[in-house]
């Protein structure tokens, strides 16, 4: 099948994989979706057996069918190799009553590993392809762990640049220390004085910029992205919930057609938007449980109906959650819109105008394959307290959403199915919140100094994503207002 990709606000703006990869977000605003969701041409059970790798291409040919099966599993190999801690690439851990799919297993030890590995070299392949001269400048909002992944993805590759922008004061402090002491001579980090949202929000302003993007293709560059609003950032994220299924049906956990839940912790949905995609492509999964922090626009949603962003922003011990625009349901409202750009486009420009939308009953019964539900801080904590103390397992503040989560979800419905959890970061990189959910003790003890014993309690060694930074210099110091993020990137570019 040839499959094209449209945007979410314009269905006539239709391009390849590769050159949706390339832009980013496309030009109207919108972003790009399969013009058709593909249909798996296999069996969960024809892949038992098979690595990680092989995985990822049956279903990534699927979704980039302008890429050659050369282009693609070059991209794969050069992706998912030593840089991964464990040969299995996303293993998974049983602890009370579900399966952890550990996607932490990277190099900076957070799910979005598992996609910004191989998104540069998607890319590079991609400006090949389409005879693209131009440096590519990698423009990257991040609540935490997008930026770093990107850096680390994009370090020193020839042809490109990237510059991140994160919340000044809302990340964790191992957050911070990996951006900062990033190295490469064509990464930049910048905090702002603000939250994600209005990261996210700079970074879309500037794509969207006409004066701007002129001004760049000048001077011989042109903007891309690595957000999950990229299509070359959610279609490796699918791979993962196949795999999963597949590690289950070869253990004898789960039987041929068996369906599943899964859990994700989320904040812009991108995570939990590519298990559903895998669903629609013929992965046997029944629920997608969407797990919310105290920012809870999306349990607010999927109870309602209405978007709402205009509410108090909320830190929390979840910092990667910690976002009030969630970009990637974009695409599932196209959807459940019956691909109508034109209703996705007003009820976009009512979240820009008003902050808020609300969708249709019709709309609204589209959605029944969704549960939502939310965590608050103690029960966060709470959860992860407990699933060390029952099983000696230690989990992240975001898996502990999910876990919470999946607790009211069984509390509800009484829902025996099979869970995986979507484990999203190793509890390295929150170590504070967890080593004091863990025990009180630890409450006034430096993020740092809580290395050594979290390690003790765990039985995992320190990855070196941690041990590398404790004594790395800071590279990057740059801070600047939200409204400035376009004079800060035309510095860097020397404009």
């Amino acid at each position: 099948m040839d499959l094209h990709y449209v945007s979410t606000r314009d269905h006539l703006n239709r391009v390849t994989a590769s050159q949706a990869i390339l832009q980013g977000l496309a030009s109207d605003g919108g972003l790009y979706v399969p013009d058709q969701l593909p249909q798996f041409d296999f069996s969960p059970e024809d892949l038992i057996g098979k690595t990680y790798q092989e995985i990822a291409y049956e279903v990534m040919r699927h979704f980039l069918t302008d890429f050659t099966e050369e282009e693609l599993k070059s991209c794969i190999t050069l992706a998912y190799d030593s840089k991964f801690d464990t040969e299995e690439i996303a293993p998974m851990t049983y602890a009370q009553g579900a399966y952890y799919l550990e996607l932490f297993h990277g190099k900076t030890i957070a799910f979005k590993d598992m996609a910004l590995s191989i998104l540069p070299h998607l890319m590079l392949t991609s400006a090949r392809k389409n005879g693209v001269d131009r440096e590519i400048v990698i423009l990257t909002a991040t609540s935490g762990d997008t930026g770093k992944a990107a850096m680390a993805g994009f370090e020193d590759v020839k042809g490109t640049r990237i510059i991140v922008f994160y919340p000044k004061d809302g990340v964790s402090a191992i957050q911070e220390r990996q951006m900062l002491t990033q190295t490469g001579d064509n990464t930049h980090v910048v905090g702002i004085h603000g939250n994600f949202d209005q990261a996210q929000s700079g970074v879309k302003r500037m794509f969207n910029d006409p004066v701007l993007n002129e001004k760049i293709r000048e001077k011989g560059f042109q903007f891309s992205s690595a957000n999950s609003i990229n299509i070359g950032r959610l279609v490796p994220q699918i791979v993962y919930y196949v795999y999963a299924y597949v590690k289950l049906l070869e253990n004898g956990k789960i039987g041929a057609k068996e369906k599943i839940n899964v859990v994700v912790p989320t904040g812009n949905f991108g995570n939990i938007l590519a298990a559903y995609y895998a669903k629609r492509a013929g992965l046997p999964i029944a629920k997608l449980i969407c797990a919310s922090n105290e920012n809870r626009v999306l349990y607010d949603f999927f109870s309602t109906g209405t978007y709402n962003k205009t509410r108090p922003f909320q830190l929390t011990n979840s910092p990667s959650m910690d976002i009030l625009i969630s970009s990637n349901l974009e695409r599932l409202i196209y959807e459940i819109a019956g691909e109508s750009d034109i209703v996705n486009a007003g009820l976009m420009d009512s979240l820009a105008r008003k902050g808020i939308y609300e969708i249709t009953d019709q709309m609204r019964q589209k959605l029944g394959d969704f549960y939502g539900n939310y965590a608050d801080e103690d029960q966060t904590e709470e959860a992860i307290r407990e699933i060390y103390q029952t099983c000696g397992y230690v989990i992240d503040t975001h898996t502990a959403v999910a876990a919470s989560v999946y607790g009211k979800y069984k509390a509800d419905t009484a829902d025996e199915t099979k869970t995986v959890i979507a484990s999203t970061a190793s509890p390295y990189k929150f170590l504070h919140a967890v080593m004091t959910a863990i025990d009180p003790k630890y409450a006034n003890v430096e993020d740092f100094d809580l290395i050594g014993p979290l390690s003790e309690i765990s039985g995992c060694p320190v990855p070196r994503a941690v041990s590398d930074i404790v004594a790395a210099p800071i590279r990057h110091d740059t801070v600047c207002e939200p409204e400035q993020m376009d004079q800060v990137v035309c510095s860097f570019l020397g404009l």
